[in-house]
């Protein structure tokens, strides 16, 4: 218990940091062993959003931005297309994306099965933060 303890400690940052999604939690994931396996922490005792979205075969969502919240993506099962600014991949399933605030970023998904994401959202969360650059159901920011 005691190595928990100091590891959650080491990771702890100022809650500033996460209030304007400037800190990237990817720095501060760890494992933890354990007699019955091991567990992996994204975050501690800090003000987040935490969502799973599904996305369909074949969709995507916009092409967006937020000014007030990072946002930090868990691949949970198959293959997610990702766009962060200029960077374009495919992201595989256990993979960890950080998206900082400000940043143009997208998920999709062109595989045949529907794939989910863990979104932990950093910083104020208010859907109506979303800033749409391009969007393939023609939906207008609110």
């Amino acid at each position: 218990m005691s190595d928990h303890l100091s590891l959650a400690e080491e990771a702890a940052h100022s809650q500033a940091e996460y209030d304007a999604g400037d800190r990237n939690p990817t720095d501060d994931i760890f494992v933890v062993e354990r007699p019955w396996g091991d567990f992996r922490q994204f975050v501690s005792n800090e003000t987040v959003t935490v969502k799973i979205i599904t996305v369909a075969p074949g969709h995507r969502l916009s092409l967006q931005r937020h000014r007030h919240r990072g946002e930090m993506w868990q691949v949970l099962d198959v293959p997610i297309d990702i766009t962060v600014d200029d960077r374009r991949w495919v992201a595989a399933a256990g993979e960890t994306v950080w998206v900082p605030h400000g940043s143009l970023h997208r998920m999709g998904n062109s595989g045949s099965e529907p794939g989910r994401l863990l979104e932990v959202g950093f910083g104020h969360f208010d859907e109506a933060d979303i800033e749409r650059i391009e969007d393939d159901y023609a939906r207008q920011d609110d």
